[in-house]
């Protein structure tokens, strides 16, 4: 075996390949051969390390030197100083890793992870997806192995019970108690799937545990067929995830190579193989029925409950289905005991929670931490605060079928009971940060129109009851609003949450009723003053100059495209505001701060 005095560790998730980092590891081996330190050391790609705001992101170790931001430009530098000489190239480090000239903070040091606990993310950034071994290294398959010679399949059951573990799709069902109903149903065949269909906007925690480290969800799905009696299982993924898809198709062949999938695993009677179905981008999909539909190959809609899929799933078998992040946890649950995971989170919430930190906040990335963690913790501590000094407004947790946090709950504990109880939930994991700027009647509208888009149209409550909420939000926004529409809008909520067919259905109104509740100042503001306090919303702003502020240097009108601003050089410059379209081409051009939307 070669023995490497270095590694570099390069970002191979979606968010830094798209950044350049294919580019960036093919200049280090070209580097590295040319320097000749081919046998000293070794070019890693990795999957997604979490800060995905400083990407390409390239570790190097021993030292963990953190370098953020990498270039192909950058890389001769990185070889010819780190590599050749052992001194750290300190300009292209991350900046909160940096002490002094002679000293570095490790990664659990920095502020973005000191607060995380990383375990369904826990090979992700460490180890080369593509490469079994590396996995097998970090205890891979030894949980598969301790299922299948040490505990019967009651045994499994009762660990996962006991860990209290619940579903990390959305809705948070205790997942022990899912493999038991499937378990004790009855039929000839049994089936075990993966819903990897992630469609929240924003939302990419799934597809980052599949790029980074697909042979966690290889392990826990033969785990759990074992457990429940199946013998096949299905990965329902969207095809839009094509780095995903690749790494899994490459996982799934080594583990049949290895005799980890297909006949008598592993020496015993058990058998499982396992496929991957491609989605194509349907929200709707990501709904169990819908899901297994789907895979039968009819159109992706839901089916009445019950029967529920333990009992009647897929081709009419009982079927287990969990998410991504659920099956990430089975592995390590099994290896250190239902007591090692209890302990992490709070009473009815254990564990972790991976999140997608996206918005308007300064670290964005991947973020995976204890339950019971505030959402001022994550917010503050962990992404680095809000761009530009602006003030927190809300957070939007749970996608389309979410609600908006205020700024009034920061200090919520991130827990699926605490969330509940404040109008939203956790979701699968988008978390979406707003400031000051945003107007959460649009926020609304935005989730609203993706659900409208995204109904599968089975149910009239979903295909016609969105459509007609969302017909009163443009209104609003677009500031032709009248009154009584706030009041149309809670019940029309109230009544599609009461009979939609399907999750999404009874889910939807849920960010526009949660913005209600909490921003019905806004509402009323939209439709009583024809103001967004927000000043975001196009049709219900006016652009003015401050004539103390204007130098009349005619920027502004310059960049006009229909001619409504008026003055003499170096005098303040009026806007016609009758004849203004509102593009706010003015206000990019000044140079002063003189033109003010209001």
């Amino acid at each position: 075996m070669d023995m490497f005095r270095s590694h570099v560790l390069i970002c191979g998730g979606t968010g830094c390949t798209s950044s350049g980092s294919q580019e960036v590891m093919d200049t280090f081996e070209k580097e590295i051969a040319k320097n000749g330190l081919e046998k000293e050391v070794k070019v890693v790609r990795t999957g997604c390390f979490g800060l995905c705001e400083m990407g390409p992101v390239v570790i190097v170790y021993p030292e963990g030197s953190f370098y953020s931001r990498v270039k192909a430009d950058d890389v001769s530098e990185i070889v010819s100083e780190h590599l050749l000489k052992g001194r750290i190239v300190t300009r292209l480090l991350y900046e909160e890793a940096v002490v002094d000239e002679n000293e570095i903070r490790s990664l659990d040091e920095v502020d973005f992870y000191k607060k995380q606990k990383r375990i369904a993310l826990r090979n992700c950034g460490v180890i080369d997806p593509e490469i079994i071994d590396e996995y097998i290294a970090f205890d891979g398959y030894k949980a598969l192995a301790k299922a299948l010679t040490e505990m019967t399949p009651e045994e499994v059951i009762d660990t996962i019970k006991k860990s209290g573990l619940r579903g990390r799709g959305g809705a948070g069902f205790p997942t022990g108690m899912k493999w038991d109903f499937t378990y004790k149903a009855k039929g000839d065949q049994k089936f075990v799937c993966c819903n990897a269909d992630e469609g929240d906007p924003g939302a990419f925690m799934d597809r980052s545990i599949l790029e980074g480290d697909p042979h966690s969800v290889i392990e826990a799905m033969a785990i759990a067929a074992y457990t429940v009696g199946a013998d096949q299982g299905y990965v329902y993924v969207r095809a839009e995830y094509p780095i995903a898809v690749h790494r899994l198709q490459i996982a799934i062949d080594q583990a049949k190579e290895y005799g980890l999938l297909g006949k008598n695993i592993l020496g015993t009677d058990f058998c499982f193989d396992l496929d991957i179905r491609l989605g194509a981008g349907a929200f709707v999909c990501g709904e169990e029925t819908a899901l297994m539909t789907s895979i039968e190959g009819h159109r992706g809609e839901p089916r009445p409950r019950p029967p529920f899929p333990a009992n009647k799933g897929l081709f009419g078998k009982p079927t287990l289905l969990n998410n991504v992040e659920t099956y990430a946890n089975i592995p390590v649950i099994i290896n250190n005991g239902w007591e090692w995971f209890a302990e992490m989170g709070t009473e009815k919430s254990k564990g972790t929670k991976v999140f997608a930190l996206g918005g308007k906040i300064n670290n964005t990335g991947l973020v995976e931490i204890p339950m019971g963690t505030t959402l001022r913790e994550i917010i503050y501590d962990i992404g680095g605060g809000i761009p530009n000094g602006k003030k927190f407004k809300a957070a939007q947790t749970g996608g389309p079928s979410g609600g908006c946090i205020p700024a009034s709950k920061i200090d919520t504990m991130i827990d699926y009971d605490s969330l509940m109880a404040i109008g939203s939930m956790m979701g699968s994991g988008g978390l979406i940060v707003m400031d000051e700027d945003n107007c959460m009647v649009d926020i609304a509208r935005f989730f609203l129109d993706f659900t409208v888009d995204e109904s599968c149209g089975k149910c009239p409550p979903c295909r016609i009851g969105t459509r007609r909420m969302l017909e009163i939000l443009e209104r609003i926004v677009e500031g032709k609003g009248e009154e009584g529409d706030i009041e149309k809008l809670e019940t029309l909520g109230k009544n599609i949450k009461e009979s939609a067919l399907c999750g999404l259905g009874q889910t939807a109104p849920n960010p526009v009723l949660s913005t209600i509740h909490y921003f019905r100042d806004e509402y009323e503001a939209h439709i009583k003053e024809k103001r967004c306090p927000a000043g975001h919303c196009q049709a219900l702003l006016e652009y003015y100059i401050e004539p103390d502020k204007c130098r009349g240097c005619t920027l502004c009108a310059r960049q006009c495209p229909v001619g409504c601003i008026s003055g003499k050089v170096k005098e303040p410059h009026v806007i016609d505001t009758k004849k203004c379209i509102k593009c706010g081409a003015c206000m990019s051009a000044c140079k002063f701060g003189a033109v003010i939307k209001r």
